[in-house]
């Protein structure tokens, strides 16, 4: 791995994981809050410690995914616009969601993340090849996330 490799992952990293701790400060303790738990949820929803999990998860394979689309794209500008968009997004859910309780403008705002985070992963197919396995567990689980939030709608609305 070339020194800009490394140096554009663990910037990328830095900043992922500087999104789930801001994210995080407006959750405080949103998923155990009295509001949270007396919601009617999804029985596909996973045991709170899956969330840190995969969010851990993903960041660090987000993370790979746009080092190697750094090193390797000229317009670095458009994939700049993009991760800023998604880090906007991403980080945003948590006050709509867990501290306005405002779930349907959390439903729009996720939905928005998930959409362009799969627009992310097709445009950048062909620049870096095996893009897909790096971005594809933030697009899954973007997708379930979405499924989440949008089952509390139709059944707390």
């Amino acid at each position: 791995m070339r020194k800009r490799d490394v140096l554009s992952f663990f910037s990328f990293l830095f900043l992922n994981f500087t999104a789930l701790a801001v994210g995080g400060f407006f959750t405080k303790d949103g998923a155990t809050s009295e509001w949270y738990l007396s919601l009617m949820k999804a029985p596909w929803t996973p045991p709170g410690w899956v969330f840190g999990a995969a969010w851990t998860t993903i960041m660090i394979c987000f993370s790979v995914y746009m080092a190697g689309l750094w090193t390797r794209i000229e317009n670095k500008r458009s994939l700049a616009d993009l991760f800023a968009l998604q880090w906007m997004l991403n980080v945003g859910w948590n006050p709509i969601f867990f501290h306005q309780h405002a779930v349907l403008p959390g439903l729009i705002l996720i939905t928005a993340l998930t959409l362009l985070v799969w627009f992310m992963l097709f445009r950048y197919w062909k620049t870096f090849r095996w893009s897909w396995v790096w971005i594809a567990p933030y697009a899954i689980w973007l997708v379930i996330a979405t499924s989440l939030n949008g089952y509390i709608l139709l059944m707390n609305g």
